[in-house]
C-alpha cells in the first residue's frame, strides 16, 4: 500500500515543481530583464490610455478607430506586464512572452526611426531597450535562474 502512495507522490512531484521558482537569489540580469519588460508594459499602458482618452475627448478623424487603437494597445500592454511579473517571480513560462515582446518591439523601433524627428529618439530608445532585454534573456545565468537548463547533447 505504501509503495502505491510513494509512486503517486513521485508522479505528482514534477507537476508541482514547475510551479515553484528555483532556489537561490534572483540574478541581477533577470531582475534587469524584468524591470525592462515592466517599463515597456507601463509605457504601452500609458500610450493606450492616452490614445483612448484622445479618441473619446479629442477630435480625431475617426473616433472609433482611435478608441479601438487605444483598447488594442491596452490589451498589448498585458503581455510585457505579465512577462515582467513572471520573470520577477522566476517563472519558466515568462521567458517566451518576454522574448516575443522584445522581438515585436524591434520593427516598431525601426518604424519610429524611419519617421525621424522627435520619433527618432523614441525609436532608438525602444531598440536599445529591446536589444538589451533580449541579451539579458538569452544569458545562461538568466535561463538557469528560470530553471531552463542547457539542451542535452
Amino acid at each position: 500500500m505504501s509503495s502505491k502512495k510513494s509512486a503517486t507522490a513521485k508522479k505528482a512531484a514534477p507537476a508541482s515543481e514547475t510551479d515553484v521558482a528555483p532556489a537561490g537569489p534572483r540574478p541581477a540580469r533577470l531582475t534587469a530583464a524584468s524591470v525592462l519588460a515592466a517599463v515597456e508594459g507601463v509605457v504601452l499602458l500609458g500610450f493606450g490610455v492616452y490614445v483612448l482618452i484622445m479618441g473619446l475627448t479629442g477630435d480625431p478623424e475617426s473616433p472609433q478607430q482611435a478608441e479601438m487603437l487605444g483598447v488594442t494597445v491596452l490589451a498589448l500592454a498585458a503581455l510585457p506586464l505579465a512577462a515582467a511579473r513572471g520573470l520577477w517571480r522566476r517563472r519558466r513560462w515568462s521567458r517566451g512572452p518576454a522574448m516575443i515582446t522584445q522581438l515585436m518591439a524591434l520593427p516598431v523601433a525601426w518604424t519610429l526611426v524611419q519617421n525621424g524627428g522627435a520619433l527618432l529618439a523614441a525609436g532608438v530608445a525602444t531598440a536599445l531597450a529591446a536589444l538589451a532585454a533580449l541579451a539579458l534573456l538569452i544569458n545562461p545565468t538568466a535561463t538557469e535562474a528560470l530553471g531552463i537548463g542547457p539542451r542535452d547533447a
